[in-house]
């Protein structure tokens, strides 16, 4: 990743027709590559050429499919841009039949936590809570673990208020931070009485 990444930032004034062409390629790294630039030009640019680097990334998610090319690139563009506009195209995603999509879905909102906010994380974990693919349960259980991080009582109302639907991968994910004597209660689904461990 650190020689990828200085290659990437050598190449950060490329257009997006020729982000395109590597995001096209069969080779992960090259679309890891596109994709790091792409952040980075986000990052850098004006509001108008945020939200054509924002459609950009949208209208090429099916190239955006491996876990590591959403993680690395969903929170810092979809969740930027999302902060200032509606959020429905996020419901939409988590609905998709597209796998990348709907993991982009909710990691997307990583931007949001970062910025204070957990609503829509957990409203989007709520929608994916039956996703059969492990994935998913990872990057679900991942969020709610960064949105406790953010509200302590919410994560342990949602692992309450859900707990039949939460698969065991999720749900170890979510309670990861706690010590293992309430990591054990709350697996049994015992949430009672649970203290703050900050």
């Amino acid at each position: 990743m650190p020689l990828l990444r200085k290659i990437a930032y050598r190449h950060l004034d490329l257009k997006l027709a020729s982000l395109r062409k590597l995001l096209q390629s069969e080779i992960h790294e090259y679309r890891l590559a596109a994709l790091e630039i792409l952040v980075a030009q986000y990052e850098r640019a004006e509001e108008a050429d945020r939200k054509a680097i924002y459609d950009f990334y949208l209208s090429n998610a099916d190239r955006i499919n491996n876990w590591d090319l959403v993680d690395a690139s969903a929170p810092y563009i979809v969740g930027n841009y999302l902060l200032k506009c509606s959020r429905a195209i996020l419901r939409k995603l988590a609905k998709s039949e597209n796998l990348w999509e709907r993991r982009i879905a909710i990691v997307a909102t990583f931007g949001f936590i970062r910025a204070g906010e957990t609503k829509d994380t957990f409203e989007i974990a709520t929608m994916l809570l039956k996703d059969p693919h492990d994935l998913i349960r990872k990057a679900v259980g991942w969020a709610l673990r960064e949105a406790g991080k953010k509200s302590h009582e919410a994560l342990l109302s949602f692992l309450q208020e859900h707990y039949k639907d939460l698969s065991r991968t999720t749900l170890r994910y979510a309670i990861e931070r706690f010590p293992p004597p309430l990591r054990e209660r709350m697996l049994a689904g015992n949430f009672t009485s649970l203290r703050d461990p900050r």
